[in-house]
């Protein structure tokens, strides 16, 4: 069928119809569209086509044919009634899997299923609510460092990428933050880059070709691999060779006691079916943590700021609410429940500036979805981009609204009108702590400065996390006194 055809015919291996394809130029497809502005592609599939759309992208015999679903029913169906149908099989994941290793983000399987039962004790609310004082501190740290902002104007991007990765840097290592930091801070952006572009190819060399791009990459990854490493075999050797006699749940804050960090706590991690991670395991968990951990929380702080920056109306009642819950003493984790309006704020953030608005699986049978044959071995693109501007779900939906979040609100709405942490059975293990350290940062942040956006318009693309393609600088006036 040629790219931009419509048809209506029974599907082959299903009962439902052949999905409508988004036109596309001769022989490239949408390429060109999907390279330039993916997000908007997306988002006119949805609205010239509907919920199920096919999207093909390449040159006869490289071709790409991307089933896109965008409706809260269809996500639902795709992550959790039918996950087992979608798979984490795409190249995109393979190449994450490659440079960041086979940690709970990418395994799959029996691997993933031993991952989770060996991890999920360590993300208990308790423990993970234990987390709190560190990241108090660390947003203490950044609040110091604004009062020498050049011009009393920050990038929250910038800031809260910085505060991000520091935090869940010390909660993974301890005492070992600051050589961590550097590294990642200096590896990362070159492994990324790397990701994305072989993610996207439709054909790549292979990697231990002596290619510069091979070379840089490779580089950056023994770098990130030897740091993580060396923490690791310090931590085990300190611990008998062994990891166990971790501590309990522990309490908050810089008074921790020591090892209690949660690289003790995986080295230490075994179930009634599993034996404990070994050294290689341990360091693609670690991996997994920092890449996953750091970018998605910074992004939903950094529009959270960015979006009470450009309605002020919304930041003074935020504010307020700040101020008569806590006065001036520091936010800890049963604050979050005392803070329902900037709870608010920072998932009406997520709807609009989802850290991950792209999601892939591949399909294992054919299977209906919304009426339409998503043929088996599909790439499937599941968009909680577009799935959070439907107009089916939200109105006005390019509009900030915190009240949208509001309990009777939410109620109203399909469970998937809203996925920021994707959802089912590989829903992130982390969602309790990206949301915790959200919301004590910003109420730290917004208790101690007034923000006034200087760049109002931000433009944002897909990497392995949605990211900023410009400044997103604030005015910032100090509230002290």
């Amino acid at each position: 069928m040629a790219v931009g055809a419509h048809t209506d015919t029974q599907a082959a291996g299903g009962g439902g119809t052949q999905a409508p394809s988004l036109a596309g130029v001769p022989l490239l497809g949408s390429l060109f569209d999907l390279k330039s502005d993916s997000l908007g592609t997306y988002l006119r599939a949805q609205q010239q086509h509907g919920d199920v759309v096919r999207i093909t992208a390449g040159p006869p015999g490289l071709r790409a044919e991307l089933y896109c679903v965008f409706s809260a029913e269809g996500a639902q169906q795709v992550l959790a009634s039918e996950s087992a149908n979608f798979r984490k099989d795409n190249s995109f994941y393979e190449e994450i899997r490659e440079s960041f290793g086979n940690g709970l983000l990418t395994s799959q399987d029996a691997d993933y299923l031993r991952q989770r039962r060996l991890v999920q004790p360590l993300f208990t609310k308790r423990r993970v609510d234990g987390y709190a004082g560190a990241v108090a501190d660390e947003t203490r740290a950044t609040l110091a460092a604004w009062e020498q902002a050049p011009g009393g104007t920050v990038d929250v991007a910038d800031e809260m990428m910085h505060l991000a990765l520091r935090a869940v840097a010390r909660i993974l290592f301890g005492t070992d933050v600051d050589a961590t930091v550097d590294v990642v801070d200096r590896c990362f952006p070159v492994i990324t880059e790397y990701v994305l572009r072989r993610g996207y190819s439709p054909a790549n060399i292979p990697r231990s070709w002596p290619t510069p791009a091979n070379k840089r990459a490779a580089a950056a990854m023994d770098e990130l691999y030897a740091v993580c490493d060396r923490i690791i075999a310090e931590r085990r050797a300190a611990a008998g060779g062994t990891g166990e006699g971790g501590p309990g749940e522990g309490s908050a804050g810089a008074g921790r006691a020591a090892g209690d960090d949660l690289l003790t706590l995986l080295s230490a991690a075994t179930s009634s079916e599993d034996a404990a991670f070994d050294a290689a395991e341990l360091r693609d968990q670690v991996l997994i943590f920092l890449l996953a951990g750091h970018e998605t929380t910074a992004t939903s702080l950094a529009f959270s700021l960015h979006l009470l920056a450009r309605h002020p109306e919304h930041q003074a009642r935020a504010r307020e609410e700040i101020s008569r819950v806590l006065g001036d003493r520091t936010p800890e984790a049963a604050d979050m429940e005392r803070l329902p309006y900037l709870t608010q704020v920072l998932k009406e953030a997520m709807r609009l500036y989802p850290a991950a608005p792209v999601i892939g699986r591949g399909s294992v049978a054919a299977t209906e979805v919304g009426g339409v044959t998503i043929p088996a071995g599909a790439d499937v693109i599941l968009a909680p981009w577009v799935t959070h501007r439907h107009p089916r779900y939200w109105s006005d939906p390019d509009r900030f609204d915190p009240d949208r979040f509001a309990p009777e609100a939410e109620a109203a709405r399909p469970r998937y009108a809203w996925f920021p942490f994707g959802g089912g059975p590989r829903a992130c293990i982390g969602q309790h702590f990206s949301m915790l350290e959200s919301v004590i940062a910003l109420a730290m942040l917004l208790r101690a400065y007034e923000f006034e956006a200087v760049d109002v318009d931000v433009p944002v693309s897909v990497g392995i996390t949605l990211r900023t393609d410009g400044p997103t600088r604030c005015r910032i006036r100090s509230l002290a006194g």
